[in-house]
């Protein structure tokens, strides 16, 4: 086993993920997309700290840019510390990029992060293409969750 591989720790690390995206927002394609990132922003990621709630990517000059994504400030940095909502550079391929932005505006969709994590030691952020749910659509995944809900307490209670 090399020396390095074990270094990276292999697999995947959950950093922070996005859960409001899934209530507020119709997910459809998703792209696991590298990430740039400054070595006060990596630690805190590795702490846990985060947010993607405000976060949407925006598709410019040929690159993809991750917007509002608030990285705080790392604790025991200096005052080289990052600026915690600056843009950052998503790395894709040239081809996935003008294919994203593409179905973005013929779908009337944004581009929205659903977490961010880290595997083989490199920061990835997930994108999906999302259109807004409205008010009835929340509605109806709310009473279909409940429903479900209801189904697996009532199957749980009858095999006792």
């Amino acid at each position: 086993m090399s020396d390095k591989g074990e270094r990276r720790g292999g697999g995947t690390k959950l950093a922070v993920q996005n859960r409001r995206a899934r209530h507020d927002y119709h997910l459809g394609d998703r792209l696991e997309a590298g990430l740039v990132l400054v070595g006060t922003e990596v630690k805190s990621l590795r702490a846990g700290q985060g947010s993607l709630v405000e976060a949407w990517v925006r598709v410019a000059d040929g690159e993809a840019w991750l917007q509002q994504c608030h990285i705080p400030e790392y604790e025991y940095g200096n005052r080289n510390n990052h600026d915690p909502v600056r843009p950052r550079k998503l790395l894709l391929h040239k081809q996935q990029i003008q294919r994203l932005g593409a179905e973005a505006a013929q779908q009337q969709a944004l581009i929205i992060p659903t977490k961010i994590y880290f595997r083989d030691g490199r920061a990835k952020v997930e994108i999906a293409l999302a259109k807004s749910k409205n008010k009835a659509d929340r509605r109806q995944d709310l009473k279909a969750r409940q429903a479900k809900r209801e189904m697996d307490r009532a199957l749980k209670d009858r095999g006792r």
